[in-house]
């Protein structure tokens, strides 16, 4: 079994502390740059699971650097370098302590709430009628509050974020106009690949008081594809999509009986399940990048990486 890098503790020059997300290691350079980590855990419904998976770090930082060049037109975003194939290095920003949730797609959490009869979500009305997959006649965006680690996002309608302070009337235009943006180009760029891109996510922070892209995007585990292929003929069926995201892990944690609630275990990850979730990663990847996926060498990933950042920061 490959290794898997699960937890992080250096020590960079000019470091002025560090933040262990859900997946991500965050160091704080002299508070003018961020070292940020992608690590081989995985989390589903909020909670970390208790294996990594091997080259997930790596897919995760080398398709969110990728889109985020192939998006740099349409807002400023974040990325400054990627020393290493698990390291993006960008400027720092005050976050949003929102999520800018987009859906095309009627599906996932969303098709689960209105299954049970909702049909508002985040202050968007949905019309009555609508089946499982069914395209919305134009994208929604139902935003999430920002939870610290431990707790749930909550949905949250754009008039609360704003009477609430979370932005201003003007900064919400701003992350509304470049969330529909940027969902339209990852849709064209997913067309390009055979596949759909059904719904994803985007955080917004600021830098030098203009608006920027951060963190990750349209990576599987921020978004979701189905394949563009077939899609029309399951939908008529009623069958289920065949998909491009993480949702397979989920599925496989509610299948053995795990939702993140209270007294649930976790099943056992398995040697199998493990390079099983890889080889699913490594697949995404291929599909949503168009390109062969190479393995960097991961024997001892910490000294790789510690490694790769200390040169590009004493440049």
């Amino acid at each position: 079994m490959s290794n898997a890098l699960t937890n992080t503790e250096f020590n960079f020059p000019g470091q002025t502390g560090v933040y262990h997300g859900k997946v991500r290691d965050v160091y704080n350079i002299n508070n003018k740059k961020l070292v940020m980590v992608a690590t081989d855990r995985i989390s589903a419904f909020d909670v970390i699971l208790p294996r990594g998976i091997p080259f997930k770090g790596q897919i995760l930082n080398q398709i969110a650097a990728k889109f985020l060049d192939e998006s740099a037109d349409i807002c400023p975003n974040w990325k400054l370098a990627t020393p290493d194939p698990m390291v993006t290095v960008g400027v720092m920003c005050k976050g949003f302590p929102v999520e800018m949730i987009v859906r095309g797609y009627l599906c996932g959490s969303a098709w689960r709430a209105y299954k049970s009869g909702v049909r508002e979500i985040c202050g968007v009305k949905l019309p009555e009628g609508m089946k499982e997959n069914q395209k919305f006649p134009t994208p929604i965006i139902t935003p999430t509050t920002k939870g610290e680690i431990g707790t749930h996002d909550e949905d949250i309608s754009k008039e609360e974020i704003i009477a609430r302070g979370l932005a201003t009337a003007e900064e919400y235009a701003v992350l509304e106009k470049y969330t529909q943006e940027l969902f339209a180009r990852g849709t064209e760029i997913a067309a390009k690949r055979g596949l759909i891109l059904v719904d994803t996510k985007y955080e917004f922070g600021k830098h030098d008081g203009k608006i920027y892209l951060m963190d990750e995007i349209h990576t599987p585990d921020s978004s979701r594809y189905f394949y563009k292929d077939g899609y029309q003929e399951r939908f008529e069926k009623g069958e289920p999509q065949k998909q491009l995201s993480k949702e397979f892990v989920r599925e496989w944690l509610m299948d053995n009986g795990f939702q993140g609630k209270d007294g649930q275990q976790v099943p056992e990850m398995t040697d199998e399940i493990v390079a099983m979730i890889s080889d699913r990663y490594i697949e995404l990847y291929e599909h949503i990048t168009g390109e062969k996926f190479n393995k960097e060498d991961n024997v001892d990933l910490a000294k790789r990486i510690e490694k790769n950042i200390t040169e590009y920061l004493n440049k």
